[in-house]
């Protein structure tokens, strides 16, 4: 998705926990952070605005390539036999006022489970890229109030 504003703009949230700014109360009820400041090897308890609580752990945050990955590690998708629930983020510099922002969903699931494939949807990470987009542009680039 392309955001005209600088890449670093777009990474001061989605590279830090401010992205919980535009995920609370539009997709989220909560996000309690669990164990750490908003690096690699923090760990999130994420309550959805229905279902049940789930724990996400940023397994990388590349504040140079601009790249933040989390992974479930308990509930959610590892509930319905899941291995692997990774989400990733992206922000690539296009020009000095504009990036592309990019989501991919990795995922390994058990034989037995591998119905539950048709429940991985990225629409809601589109959906969040486009909310914060929208949130750049309005603010000026600006990712804190």
């Amino acid at each position: 998705m392309n955001v005209d504003v600088p890449a670093s703009s777009a990474w001061a949230l989605y590279g830090t926990l401010d992205l919980t700014k535009i995920t609370v109360p539009k997709y989220l009820a909560s996000v309690e952070v669990v164990q750490g400041d908003g690096g690699e090897g923090t760990i999130s308890k994420l309550t959805p605005l229905t279902g049940s609580a789930y724990y996400e752990k940023f397994t990388k945050v590349d504040n140079e390539n601009l790249v933040k990955e989390t992974e479930i590690v308990e509930g959610g998708f590892l509930d319905m036999g899941f291995t692997l629930y990774r989400v990733r983020f992206e922000n690539i510099k296009t020009g000095e006022n504009s990036c592309i922002t990019r989501t991919t969903i990795e995922y390994d699931v058990k034989e037995e489970s591998a119905a539950n494939i048709s429940d991985v949807n990225i629409v809601p990470s589109i959906n969040i890229m486009k909310d914060v987009a929208a949130y750049l542009t309005t603010n000026d680039g600006k990712s804190s109030d």
